[in-house]
């Protein structure tokens, strides 16, 4: 998916400016009353609250959302990192003439702070110095209280990756409950999900305009709460909503691709109710999808733009996982901007509204946020403080949005959508020229030139009607669909313009690569590995069997050995020796210890030793929580006689799933003898080269050392940290810097 539906809503640079334009652009947003008093403002029309410290980058979402409203001729301010103790620091820039705008920052704010055994991190890459604990947990809740207090009359907006995942009920791993909605929780006037600058900025201007936030109910892209569903809405029952999917057939892009019946609704099919009953005035129409099934198809369908689908409520959902679970599965249903409905659901007295995700913006729009007169630099309040965010990206490039791989466990999808957005090479080259230009230590090389995924930049669906059709929850699972075009040419030819520019020394490429995709061009293929990468290239098989794969939404591993192939007879080509790095998750739903053990002994085959794992880590809202909680596949109908998934839940299988992958390290032998002795698989345990842990056990302190052999070695293998693909470092020798991702959102990986 690539181009963005039809829209009528004006483009960003078309609103009329507001009247403080006049001012012009700040060299920094102001984050206290004297530098507001330096630009010669009286007050704030925005203040922005966030919980990453302020730098000036469009990788930083509050700087984006901030210089694309200061484009708009508002005058805004942050507050970045406040001490959440008591309202008084949020009174800093005085009483904002319209709203507060608050979010965590780029990172859920209990993702930032807790691992996934639920400990306490002790650093945070988007704070000076790095150091944990600059922002509460559920930080955008505190946040939002905290704003009340200090202006009780001020609308709240929430926006940002952790108000986006929690706009429904959602699992909350930490505390291992549902929770309600974080609209209600936070208090908030309004919640904004997504890439929020098509939505913000209509908000602001008609609030500027003198509208009440209250009244403001059609924006797209935005949740808030209401007592009932309004007069003139067809409201929809979703307890047995089927899944619909594939698009093979253009007359019927609603198909399903694992169960075998259509679901009515989806066929554009009503039931025995007069069409114009939905519509008349003073008129809420409801009936279940039971009711349209049984109807004889005389009428059609109300408009989309007219209907809300009800989700089980607060109480059902929180009460039953099945319910959960199908919930889950429909508001990822109602993802695709071309055909999403509305939905509601009930909390006690109040219903939580979710209007239908917003218009992806276009290639021009993406330049106009992304040609912002960005510092891209901290703010000077930090001085010489070290922000690890920022220093892994400031010489990095993001060339697109979005992602259509559609993988559970993922964010991204969930956030920025399955429709790409890509930026104008032009735009691009220009922000490299800048970055050579102006930010100080650039040596020559760009550290990434990508997005969410390395290689989805301009691919598009063939067919824009079956796009804004389409319901398939991916574009490459269980296969690349035959209505994507893969072609990689523009792509290719960005990086050849990129690599061509005065003082480019080299362009590597630091994001997750889609290999499946990246297979179906070989040409891109040699160009990456021959030009683009630094010695090790990234890759995220995630596992090699089919259980862990299926739920997942992940290829096969035949397609990593495709692209290994290709990788490797382009390296030799370019007479280069250089690695791949792949990821692998533990203790994902749909995997058994047998899953894990058949990964440790390919993991030895190959030669691969991970230094660093990633345990499966519940993201609220994603797919793969809803298995997680449920125990059933929202991917397939749900029933409680649906489709069980092996779940991962006890800490010791959790250790055991973790270990598996570290099958290397003398700390996991004792767990993985027990565990293989129980499963049945001892003849693994020994000392040859086809067992893959020993019978012996080193002292606690002397590392591989065999009391029984003299000069014992440990297992020959390439040892390669997960996050920075480099060997471990030597006595003595200083730790590699983290390598995070400032957009990230959790959990992702292409």
């Amino acid at each position: 998916m690539s181009s963005p539906p039809v829209c009528a809503l004006p483009r960003l640079f078309d609103w009329p400016r507001h009247w403080a334009e006049c001012f012009g652009p700040a060299p920094f947003l102001p984050t206290s009353r004297a530098e507001m008093d330096a630009l010669g403002w009286d007050a704030c029309d925005v203040v922005l609250v966030t919980g990453d410290a302020y730098v000036d980058h469009p990788s930083f979402g509050m700087a984006v959302i901030g210089r694309v409203l200061e484009a708009q001729g508002f005058r805004v301010g942050i507050i970045a990192q406040p001490d959440w103790q008591d309202p008084e620091p949020f009174r800093a820039l005085g009483q904002p003439a319209l709203y507060f705008g608050v979010t965590a920052g780029n990172m859920d704010s209990m993702i930032n702070r807790y691992t996934a055994d639920r400990k306490v991190r002790s650093d945070d890459a988007y704070t000076p110095g790095g150091q944990g604990g600059a922002r509460p947990d559920r930080c955008a809740i505190v946040y939002a209280q905290r704003c009340r207090e200090a202006y009780a009359q001020v609308p709240i907006v929430l926006g940002g990756i952790e108000a986006s995942l929690r706009r429904i009920a959602h699992y909350d791993y930490w505390q291992d409950k549902v929770r309600r909605s974080i609209v209600l929780d936070a208090k908030a006037d309004l919640l904004l999900y997504g890439s929020a600058e098509r939505a913000l900025v209509e908000l602001t201007h008609r609030l500027a305009r003198g509208e009440a936030i209250e009244t403001i109910t059609d924006v797209r892209g935005t949740a808030f709460v209401r007592r009932d569903t309004p007069v003139g809405w067809f409201e929809i029952d979703s307890t047995d909503i089927d899944t619909p999917g594939k698009v093979d057939a253009r007359i019927n892009p609603y198909i399903n691709t694992t169960d075998t019946a259509a679901c009515a609704v989806e066929q554009g099919r009503a039931s025995g109710m007069p069409s114009d009953a939905a519509t008349a005035p003073g008129v809420v129409a409801s009936v279940s999808v039971a009711q349209l099934r049984a109807g004889a198809r005389k009428h059609a369908m109300p408009p989309r733009e007219r209907t809300v689908i009800r989700l089980p409520s607060f109480e059902m959902v929180r009460a039953d996982p099945v319910h959960y679970a199908h919930a889950n599965r429909v508001l990822h249903l109602e993802t695709n901007p071309g055909n999403a409905r509305a939905l509601v659901q009930r909390h006690g007295r109040q219903e939580v509204w979710i209007n239908p995700p917003p218009i992806p913006l276009s290639t021009e729009e993406m330049d106009y946020v992304f040609d912002r007169p960005y510092v891209r630099a901290p703010h000077p309040r930090y001085g010489a403080a070290r922000i690890p965010a920022w220093e892994m990206i400031r010489f990095s490039v993001n060339i697109m949005r979005g992602c259509f791989g559609g993988c559970t466990f993922c964010s991204i999808t969930e956030h920025e959508g399955r429709i790409i957005q890509n930026r104008s090479e032009d735009s691009i080259l220009r922000e490299i020229e800048t970055i050579r230009d102006t930010v100080p230590g650039f040596t020559g090389v760009i550290s990434d030139l990508g997005g969410p995924t390395a290689n989805m930049y301009r691919i598009a669906c063939k067919s824009p009607e079956i796009e804004a059709a389409c319901r398939k929850p991916s574009c490459v699972y269980p296969g690349i669909c035959d209505n994507l075009d893969t072609d990689h040419s523009a792509l290719i030819g960005l990086y050849r313009k990129a690599r061509a520019l005065p003082g480019v020394k080299k362009i590597l490429i630091g994001s997750g690569l889609r290999y499946d995709l990246a297979v179906r061009s070989p040409e891109y293929v040699k160009e990456l590995v021959t030009h683009h990468v630094g010695g090790y290239l990234k890759i995220a098989p995630e596992h090699t069997e089919e259980g862990p794969l299926s739920k997942m939404m992940k290829p096969g591993i035949g397609s990593y050995d495709r692209f290994k192939q290709l990788f490797e007879q382009y390296s030799a080509e370019a007479g280069k020796k250089q690695y791949l790095i792949p990821y692998f998750i533990a203790a994902h739903p749909g995997t058994t210890d047998d899953d894990m053990m058949n990964l440790a002994l390919w993991l030895k085959k190959n030669g691969f030793r991970a230094d660093q794992v990633q345990t499966f880590y519940p993201s609220p809202m994603a797919t793969a929580t809803a298995m997680y909680h449920s125990g059933k596949n929202p991917l397939r109908k749900i029933s409680h006689d649906a489709e069980p998934v092996d779940i991962v839940k006890g800490e010791r299988q959790r250790r055991l799933h973790k270990a598996f992958l570290r099958y290397h390290d003398p700390a996991n032998w004792p767990l993985l003898r027990e565990a293989l002795t129980t499963m049945g698989r001892a003849d693994l345990i020994g000392n040859g080269k086809h067992h893959l842990i020993p019978t012996w056990q080193p002292a606690a302190e002397a590392g591989y050392h065999n009391p029984r052999r003299k000069n014992a070695t440990p297992p020959k293998g390439r040892v390669l940290t997960q996050h920075t693909g480099l060997p471990p470092r030597a006595a003595g020798e200083q730790p590699a810097p983290a390598r995070v991702k400032p957009r990230a959102t959790g959990r992702r990986r292409p």
